[in-house]
This record gives C-alpha cells, sequence and structure tokens, in this order.
C-alpha cells in the first residue's frame, strides 16, 4: 500500500485532499480545527497545484477516467491559427476603434494664431529666423510680411544700446530685417576683429605665448576683448560714414579736400560730433593700436635683412601707407578682417595687391578668342538662334500667337507666377546690400586720389577737438601705449562701462559671447 503521504492523481483521497483545502481556506484563520472520524490527514502545504481550472468535486473516478481517455493526444493543429481565428481576429480589430495618429510638429504650429507664431519666431536668434526663410515659400512669406515685429523685437531685446545710438532708425517703418541684419553684420566684424587684435596682444605685447601663460592670462584676455568691441563697432561707423560724406562732398563741390585750405578735416569733425565724450576719448586712446596691430599684419614676420628674409621665403616688403588707408576708408573693417584671417605672409601679400590692383586699376575686358579645330578644321556653326528655343510651337497667324490659344494662357500663367515669386525675393529689404559694399567705378575714381596720408587720419581732428570740449585738460592726459593696454585688462569698473555700453537692466544676449561672432548673418 501506497505510503499516506502519496496520494495517486486523480482518485477518491485526491479529492478528498482537495476539498479539505478550499474548506481550510474558506475557514477564518483563528477558528479551532474540528475532529474528523476519519483517517488523520496530512498539513496542507502552501504549494498550489499546477491547474488551469477548478474541477468538479461532484465528479466520480469513472467520469474522470472517460475524460482522460477522450483527451486527444499533442499536435501542432492545437498551436496553430486556424481559418476561422483568423477572421474572427480580423474582424474584432476592424470593428475596435482606430488609433489617433500624432500630428506633425509643424502642422501644429501652423494651426496657432498668427499673433502667437510671430511671438516664437521672434525669439528665436536671428540666424534662425534667416533660415527658416529658405524652408519653404510659406515659412518665407509669413516671415517677410511680419518683418517689422520681429526686427522691433530683436532691436529691443538683443541689440546693443550704442548700435542703436550710432544707427538708429530714420523711420519706425524702416526697421526691417536689412536694418537688423546690417546692425548684427557690424558687431560680427568688431567682435572678431577685436578677437584677433587681442590674440595678437596677448602674444607679442604681453608675452604670453606657453600654454599656462595663456590659461592665466584668459581673463584679461576675456575683458579686454569685450571692451574693445564697442570701440571696434564706433571705428566702424567712422569710416563707413567718412566714404559715404567724403564722395557727397566731392560730388557737391566738384572737388575734393586736397584743394580746400583747412586746418581739421571737416568730414571728419562732422562724424566726431556726433559721439559723446565718453566714445570720442575712448577710441581715439585705441585708435592707434588697431591701426598698427593692422598694419604689423601686413608686414613680413622678420625685421632682418633682405638676405634672411630671402631664405625665409618673405620677398615681398611691407605696403605703402596708401595701400592702409585705402583698404580701411574704401573697404572698412571688413577688409582689414579678410585680409587679417588670411595664414601666409605670401598669400596675406598677394591678396592685398591683388585687391588694390583691382581698385585702382580700370577692369579690362578681354576680347573672346575664337575657337579652333584640330588643324584649323571646325564644326560648323548652327544657324539656329538663341531665341528660337523660347518661340512657342502653336501655329501663328501673320507671326503672332493666337490669343486664344492655350499655349499662349499657359506661358502668361507662367509668368505672371514667376514674377509674383520673384517680388517675394528681390523685392524684399534683405535684397539692398551689405554695409560698405563695393562702390561703383566712378566712385572710386573720385574717392582714391583724395584720400588723407595715414598719419593725418583720424588723430589731429580727434585730438583737437577733445582739447576744444575741454574732455581733457591737457594733451598729456590723454592715455597712450602702455596705459591703454593696463586700460583695457582692469578687473574694476566692468559695470560702469557696461551701463554705459550696453543701456540699463540689459539683457546678456547684447553682449556678443566668443561663440556668437563665427555667424554672420549677411553672409
Amino acid at each position: 500500500m501506497d505510503p499516506p503521504h502519496l496520494t495517486e492523481f486523480a482518485s477518491q483521497r485526491y479529492f478528498d485532499k482537495l476539498k479539505q483545502l478550499s474548506e481550510s481556506k474558506d475557514q477564518p484563520q483563528d477558528a479551532v480545527a474540528q475532529p474528523q472520524d476519519g483517517p488523520a490527514v496530512a498539513q496542507p502545504s502552501g504549494f498550489i497545484l499546477p491547474i488551469g481550472r477548478a474541477k468538479s468535486l461532484d465528479q466520480t473516478p469513472q467520469d474522470a477516467q472517460r475524460s482522460e481517455k477522450r483527451r486527444p493526444n499533442f499536435s501542432f493543429r492545437t498551436i496553430l491559427p486556424t481559418r476561422s481565428s483568423v477572421d474572427h481576429d480580423t474582424r474584432r480589430l476592424s470593428t475596435e476603434s482606430p488609433k489617433k495618429k500624432s500630428t506633425p510638429f509643424d502642422q501644429l504650429f501652423l494651426a496657432l494664431p498668427s499673433e502667437l507664431k510671430i511671438q516664437i519666431i521672434a525669439s528665436l536668434p536671428l540666424s534662425d529666423i534667416l533660415c527658416l526663410r529658405l524652408a519653404s515659400r510659406s515659412w518665407h512669406a509669413m516671415i517677410t510680411v511680419n518683418e517689422f515685429p520681429i526686427a522691433r523685437y530683436h532691436l529691443i531685446h538683443h541689440v546693443p544700446a550704442y548700435a542703436v545710438r550710432l544707427y538708429p532708425a530714420p523711420d519706425p517703418s524702416a526697421i526691417r530685417l536689412h536694418y537688423l541684419c546690417g546692425i548684427w553684420h557690424r558687431l560680427h566684424v568688431a567682435a572678431k576683429l577685436s578677437y584677433l587684435i587681442c590674440e595678437r596682444v596677448t602674444k607679442e605685447i604681453f608675452l604670453r605665448t606657453t600654454e599656462a601663460q595663456r590659461l592665466e592670462f584668459a581673463p584679461q584676455h576675456e575683458r579686454m576683448r569685450r571692451r574693445l568691441i564697442p570701440l571696434l563697432f564706433t571705428i566702424f561707423h567712422f569710416f563707413e560714414t567718412y566714404r559715404t560724406l567724403h564722395v557727397e562732398h566731392i560730388k557737391e563741390h566738384g572737388h575734393g579736400l586736397s584743394r580746400e585750405a583747412h586746418t581739421l578735416n571737416p568730414i571728419e569733425l562732422k562724424i566726431m560730433n556726433m559721439y559723446d565724450d565718453q566714445t570720442l576719448l575712448r577710441v581715439h586712446q585705441v585708435f592707434p593700436l588697431v591701426v598698427s596691430s593692422f598694419c604689423r599684419r601686413l608686414r613680413p614676420p622678420s625685421y632682418v635683412g633682405r638676405f634672411e628674409r630671402s631664405l625665409r621665403g618673405y620677398m615681398k616688403n611691407q605696403p605703402t601707407d596708401e595701400v592702409y588707408v585705402a583698404a580701411m576708408c574704401v573697404g572698412g573693417l571688413r577688409q582689414m578682417e579678410k585680409f587679417w584671417e588670411i595664414k601666409g605672409y605670401n598669400s596675406r601679400r598677394g591678396e592685398v595687391d591683388s585687391w588694390y590692383h583691382s581698385v585702382t586699376r580700370e577692369s579690362v575686358e578681354m576680347p573672346l578668342r575664337p575657337r579652333r579645330g584640330f588643324m584649323g578644321l571646325s564644326r560648323k556653326k548652327s544657324s539656329l538662334g538663341e531665341n528660337d528655343f523660347g518661340k512657342s510651337t502653336e501655329p501663328q497667324t501673320n507671326g503672332r500667337t493666337r490669343r486664344g490659344s492655350e499655349g499662349g494662357r499657359r506661358e502668361s500663367d507662367a509668368s505672371a507666377t514667376m514674377g509674383s515669386w520673384e517680388n517675394w525675393i528681390f523685392g524684399t529689404s534683405m535684397a539692398e546690400g551689405m554695409p560698405m559694399g563695393p562702390l561703383p567705378r566712378e566712385q572710386l575714381k573720385m574717392l582714391l586720389p583724395d584720400l588723407p596720408p595715414l598719419h593725418q587720419l583720424w588723430l589731429p581732428t580727434a585730438e583737437a577737438l577733445i582739447l576744444d570740449r575741454n574732455i581733457v585738460e591737457r594733451p598729456q592726459d590723454i592715455k597712450r601705449n602702455g596705459q591703454v593696454m593696463l586700460e583695457l585688462i582692469r578687473e574694476d569698473g566692468a559695470a560702469e562701462e557696461d551701463e554705459w555700453w550696453y543701456g540699463q537692466a540689459a539683457p546678456e544676449s547684447v553682449r556678443p559671447p566668443l561663440e556668437a561672432i563665427e555667424e554672420d548673418t549677411m553672409e
């Protein structure tokens, strides 16, 4: 006989145990166990039998054996889906409600009200706004129509106060993207040139050459760069305004300043009267540093004799003063920055010479040489003109296309659509060009012979005006050379200068960081 702890599966004793187990679960835990007449039964364990569904306790052993005999054998048909089950699942999925698809971001953005869309676009950086104009025609049209609120937002929140003082909008309706991009272009040039000058001063004047020395000098370098940006922006304004007023003076009087007797340059005097006392004094102190740094960049790297320079490959001498003056007065700070960024002295001098020759010499159109074939034999040119390709293939009457023809209507509709789209592109404010663009040949002929010498540019007029305004009592009080360097790197006074340059309660975005000078909005 089997031991009492072993029970045959599906026997009478097996079902008795199941019944006792279910009754013990229904009774409360604190209930007292009742004595049973039957044989002693083992205490139920916590193990749960792997039963898929509860069987009826009234089932007899014979019924259990018959159901066990009717159980089919294992087959793959029991686990593979049948056609009826697949059809049922298909009908069930079709009756269920379809899931909602997520709407793309561009459709969600375009569904917003126009005022909210413009407010979101205006808060983006200017370079991103200009990239959005190239995304599609709808984006281009939306930004072009709303140029005024976008430019006004940037003018209030992101443009420094000194830039608005030097370049005020002549009319509120003139605040457009071109006006805003012009200011940011000048700021970009001033910030980039400020960085280049600081690199040269750190290496050649303060003699910080090693990496450890440069890291130690980094705070002074940053203070010097930030203080030079507004001053270089003012110098950009001086050269840009000087070129415009000089050309107007020659057109008005018929001759230049070289034929007039004057103690102070009247054009420079007119421009410097636009600056306040503090701006004029600080720009005057920094101006020799800017000019000397630019001239030093265009000189050979070594000041030794011609023999050593020939061994090093520096065959060309430094440019003449007329080249420096033409680069500053005609090309402006942007041209100075282009020359500065060219690596290699020979390449840099070659670019300077080619630019100066293009400015001073008239462009000569070379005649096209006829193409000749092998041994004088050439292919016969077709007599079909270029205009024949654009003619319509519709039947003509008396040399004219029929008015009611389908081709004529299509051509007129296409030309009207293309013309309206070209007006959206070439009729916007961005088509006016960049600040200090190339001058026409006629104006170059008038301006170049009348430019002042290098030593008379800015310095005599500015110093006389500073003394006349009583900004300083004596010429010795004007800081020069080493005093200017120490003034640029000093630690105190930064808060007062920021309030004067950038205005009160100005956000941090109006102070261009080093990472922001890499993008030029006009290019």
